[in-house]
């Protein structure tokens, strides 16, 4: 049962990365996509019906991790604090500002906005990254299960690192390149004239980079973190995991050469999806890797509730996810085709 709920908490928050991924990327590119007022309502447009449905996966995941693993929960909350009040102020910002543009029919009102936008959609894919180094690298945690970490010390790897460091900076990097390709594959699919030629025009040099830092952190995380791929050899849904991702990989420059844009928004979100699945095959059982000492490790096993717990969430999940997803399916079925920027005074 603690395997089963491992996998639950892992394909929310995936789903969480690809759903709320895709409007992250068109945040960071917008003021590059978009030139005009009119273009960027489009923008807005294109993610305005799914934003904040999107970041309920969020919700989810945490709320799943609270019910089956709440002690990593809690350390990680204590540990990470001050990041996780610059992912909610960032969060916030993102919401206010998608909402409060176009409230004053005024240039300088709307180029702040949008400039707030820009930097909150561009902050949030570092901090996630960010987040997933340490997982990766491992924190402190001591004999109690809890741990406390500076935001940066000496940016090197050891027992006591700080939040970021040139490892946990680098994944944040990657995260928010691919964030950036995500987008611009989105953006080339649900928008067109102007902006969609300048997404599809960015899609292309974005994912060649995110090739790039792909390598660059799988080098790095063997550096970091040699036992990731010692795992690898027992662990087949990590090579399932690998197969998916670097499907999607092709799949998006498939796409984008043959010009059918949504085949390439497909394979973006099985390359997000297969590597956080590979991911998370590779370190299972741990959820909080102790860089004190592997005695310390959260895992999902010495991190759960009860059994009856776990059987009782598990019903609760067997309704409420089906839902969600029918939920999202309905979204992208009524929203679909190309999206067109809302008279003024009109939606965003």
């Amino acid at each position: 049962m603690e395997m089963l709920w491992f996998w639950l908490v892992s394909v929310m928050v995936a789903i969480y990365v690809v759903m709320d991924g895709f409007d992250f990327g068109a945040g960071i590119l917008h003021l590059f996509v978009a030139k005009t007022n009119e273009e960027r309502r489009e923008v807005l447009g294109a993610i305005g019906p799914f934003w904040d449905g999107n970041e309920v996966w969020l919700l989810a995941g945490g709320g799943s991790l609270f019910l089956a693993f709440p002690k990593v929960l809690a350390s990680g909350f204590s540990g990470f604090y001050l990041a996780m009040w610059l992912v909610v102020w960032c969060l916030m910002l993102r919401g206010i500002s998608i909402e409060f543009r176009s409230h004053v029919q005024d240039g300088l009102w709307r180029h702040f906005w949008d400039a707030a936008f820009a930097a909150s959609s561009l902050v949030l894919p570092v901090l996630f990254g960010a987040a997933l180094g340490n997982v990766l690298r491992g924190v402190p945690v001591d004999a109690s299960g809890y741990f406390g970490m500076a935001l940066w010390t000496d940016f090197r790897l050891g027992s006591h690192p700080g939040i970021l460091d040139w490892y946990t900076v680098l994944i944040g990097v990657f995260a928010l390149v691919t964030m950036a390709a995500h987008g611009a594959v989105y953006l080339g699919w649900k928008t067109g004239g102007p902006v969609q030629a300048r997404a599809l025009g960015l899609a292309r040099p974005l994912w060649n980079l995110v090739i790039v830092l792909w390598l660059a952190s799988s080098l790095a995380t063997y550096v970091a973190n040699p036992s990731i791929y010692q795992n690898l050899a027992k662990a087949p849904l990590a090579w399932l995991g690998t197969l998916i991702f670097l499907g999607g990989l092709g799949t998006v420059f498939v796409g984008l050469q043959r010009e059918r844009h949504l085949m390439a928004f497909l394979g973006s979100g099985a390359f997000i999806l297969g590597i956080l699945a590979a991911t998370a095959a590779n370190v299972f059982p741990v959820m909080l890797k102790s860089s004190l000492d592997p005695a310390f490790d959260l895992t999902a096993y010495n991190a759960s509730v009860g059994q009856h717990g776990l059987r009782t969430g598990l019903v609760w999940w067997c309704i409420g996810f089906p839902i969600a997803i029918g939920y999202l399916v309905f979204l992208f079925r009524f929203h679909r085709g190309k999206v067109e920027a809302a008279a003024e005074g009109e939606g965003y």
